[in-house]
């Protein structure tokens, strides 16, 4: 089967404040952990995986705790974003969703198998993990449905700390491995970006009933 899913890659370690690493470290330390349930429409879960264990600083947490993360999102890394797809590309006007955290804890937690309902994604890796473990994999098979079916043909990137990649997600189911140390943390923080050809209008209202219980 013909590879059709690419991404590409900024180092933007330089764009980032002194103390970020601190940042990261208090705002991730307040994520909301728990087991969240499958997200409807997008989900590629096998049919008995009904809850993903993970973390999540929403992003009104992120605007408050993160402020100059908010800022690149909408300034320098939504540049990078337009360089990357050479077309109009737009941050999301609801902040509800415009960048958030995903935090991974220990040895039992990943991130749910699923396609993006956006056009492109933008994932900034915070922590580094030169181990194996945490991994950001997408299948090759569009029609996979289980983590197993993704993990049979699949292209693995490695977190690096300060590296921005930046991917269509809408047709690759996609997740992130367990950590394999159970003192571990593993996060990212995950953009939603738009365009004109599929602008933010697009989005499934289911997404914004399973996340805050109203479109």
């Amino acid at each position: 089967m013909p590879l059709s899913f690419y991404w590409t890659t900024f180092d933007v370690s330089s764009l980032l404040p002194e103390d970020w690493r601190a940042d990261i470290t208090a705002a991730a330390a307040e994520a909301d952990f728990r087991a969240f349930s499958r997200t409807p429409v997008l989900s590629r879960e096998a049919a008995d995986v009904t809850h993903i264990s993970r973390g999540r600083v929403r992003a009104d947490k992120v605007q408050q705790r993160l402020p100059w993360l908010y800022k690149l999102y909408r300034s320098e890394f939504l540049g990078l974003a337009i360089r990357a797809r050479q077309e109009p590309v737009d941050p999301a006007l609801d902040n509800r969703y415009g960048v958030v955290l995903n935090v991974q804890q220990g040895d039992s937690m990943r991130f749910e198998c699923h396609v993006d309902s956006n056009p492109l994604t933008g994932l900034l890796f915070l922590t580094d993990h030169p181990a194996a473990g945490g991994e950001f994999v997408v299948g090759h098979n569009p029609t996979a449905v289980s983590v197993e079916a993704v993990e049979r043909d699949c292209s693995v990137i490695r977190p690096h700390a300060g590296h921005l990649i930046l991917f269509d997600g809408r047709t690759y189911p996609h997740y992130a491995r367990v950590l394999h140390s159970g003192s571990d943390v593993r996060v990212v923080a995950v953009m939603n970006f738009y365009t004109g050809s599929y602008p933010e209008s697009t989005r499934p209202p289911e997404l914004n009933r399973h996340l805050f219980g109203r479109s």
